[in-house]
């Protein structure tokens, strides 16, 4: 590793903390609280999309069994119109948390407790505070045996193309390889959309002869390296604000979650509204990581990375492919599983599904920053800037793009990602979270654009 980037690496600025100011609420208290267990805890993004769903679905159904507004998601329980719904959320959390997070215990419980003290004592409150117990431990037991705790031994191939451990780790044993196998949480099945082949080659010497992938490869070479002659500053700065990958940032699947709560605010959603999307969004990013790490291992095509292709392209058979042994990405490193597909452009894409079909419309306009301190790195102390976007879509097409301006990823990772994560997205708003069947329940009071959406039925 050069002596730039693990100096870098090592003396990471401070964290850049999102713009705007959120609202006060037990949606999110314990969302930063789970934020706060993501920098502190750093996992593969696979199980940060799963503990995302596991929090917000309880946060949901304990407000949802109350409200009645929307269907269960996974724990349905009697509850009347009077409990408190700030109680049931709040035990709902603290229940959830601490199972996915023991060793932050006392700061869980030390914030239960504030959210209970606020609250009158009375019936409403017990009432509550029993059913967010019975939907934690229902969500718990519901993720219990969902194949998250796989074995991860992996062989990785030795055939031009096939992934290899890469720098500066070069671990043999890359994150999640078995993720694919989880149950997805509204998906029928981790391959439900898998695209067939890398960009519709079923076999890896095919591919790479392709015009596809010299394409691929002499785009990222060129724009991704780190001594890039011809990356743009605006080229850097994406890459760096969407990546996130450093442990102490909230990782990607937490990038989008701030990027929910800033719009749901922008926006003037309600408790109820703000809950479901939340909801909506982290189911989608649940089964978007099970759909990528299917597609990453699922196809008998397990990719290898820019860093690999470009060093050892005299061996891809394909003439128009010139090796280059010295090359780097401006990352620091490689992320430690195959390349196709990426798994940010398939979260990204969910999550942007998922925000335009909730409000109706794609266009709605947002600025946002990153915690990646690369990022901040990028501008003087004091100065970060914002991005701003103008669409959902826009947003999710450059955080695809991010990884090819950073070296690593190949296009087609992104644009086979962002596929499949519209995909998922779509499906999981289409199934999940409706409004009961008409005379079931009453609607939300709702106004503007998103009304007619919401109207689906079961």
């Amino acid at each position: 590793m050069s002596k730039r980037k693990r100096g870098l690496l090592l003396t990471a600025a401070a964290v850049v903390m999102c713009a705007g100011a959120a609202k006060a609420d037990e949606i999110n208290i314990w969302n930063d609280l789970w934020l706060d267990a993501v920098r502190t805890n750093p996992t593969p993004p696979t199980e940060i999309s799963r503990k995302g769903a596991m929090l917000t679905t309880a946060m949901y159904d304990a407000y949802m069994n109350i409200a009645k507004t929307h269907q269960h998601c996974i724990v349905k329980a009697p509850a009347s119109s009077t409990a408190s719904k700030e109680a049931a959320m709040a035990v709902a959390a603290h229940g959830v948390l601490t199972h996915l997070y023991p060793g932050r215990t006392a700061v869980f419980d030390a914030q239960l407790a504030s959210s209970l003290a606020a609250i009158a004592p009375g019936a409403s409150k017990n009432e509550g505070m029993a059913l967010g117990g019975i939907v934690a431990s229902g969500v718990i037991a519901n993720r219990a045996n969902d194949n998250s705790d796989l074995p991860t031994d992996y062989t990785h191939g030795t055939n031009p193309g096939d992934y290899q451990p890469t720098w500066p780790d070069y671990n043999p044993s890359p994150y999640t390889p078995r993720w694919g196998e989880v149950t997805p949480w509204g998906l029928q099945s981790g391959s439900q959309f898998r695209p067939n082949g890398i960009g519709g080659y079923t076999d890896m010497p095919s591919f790479l002869a392709s015009d596809l992938y010299t394409q691929n490869f002499n785009e990222v070479k060129e724009l991704g390296g780190v001594n890039s002659a011809t990356r743009t500053v605006d080229q850097t700065r994406t890459g760096f604000f969407w990546a996130n990958d450093v442990n102490g940032t909230y990782k990607p699947p937490g990038h989008l979650n701030n990027i929910t709560r800033e719009v749901a605010d922008q926006q003037g959603l309600s408790v109820g509204e703000r809950v479901r999307l939340l909801a909506l969004v982290h189911l989608a990013m649940a089964d978007a990581g099970i759909a990528a790490w299917d597609g990453k291992y699922g196809i008998g095509m397990d990719l290898w990375r820019p860093i690999t292709g470009i060093q050892q392209a005299d061996t891809d058979g394909n003439p128009d492919t010139i090796a280059d042994p010295d090359w780097e990405p401006l990352n620091g490193f490689s992320p430690p599983f195959p390349a196709w597909v990426s798994g940010h452009a398939t979260f990204g894409a969910a999550h942007a599904a998922i925000m335009a079909a909730f409000f109706g419309t794609d266009n709605i306009s947002f600025s946002i920053t990153s915690e990646d301190p690369f990022y901040a790195a990028l501008f003087p102390p004091g100065e970060v800037e914002p991005r701003h976007f103008d669409s959902f879509t826009q947003a999710a097409i450059e955080n695809w793009r991010s990884r090819v301006y950073i070296g690593v990823h190949w296009d087609i990772d992104g644009y086979e990602g962002f596929m499949l994560g519209q995909q998922v997205g779509n499906y999981i708003f289409d199934t999940m979270l409706l409004v009961p069947a008409p005379g079931a329940a009453t609607m939300f009071a709702l106004g503007g654009l998103f009304a007619a959406r919401r109207r689906r039925t079961a």
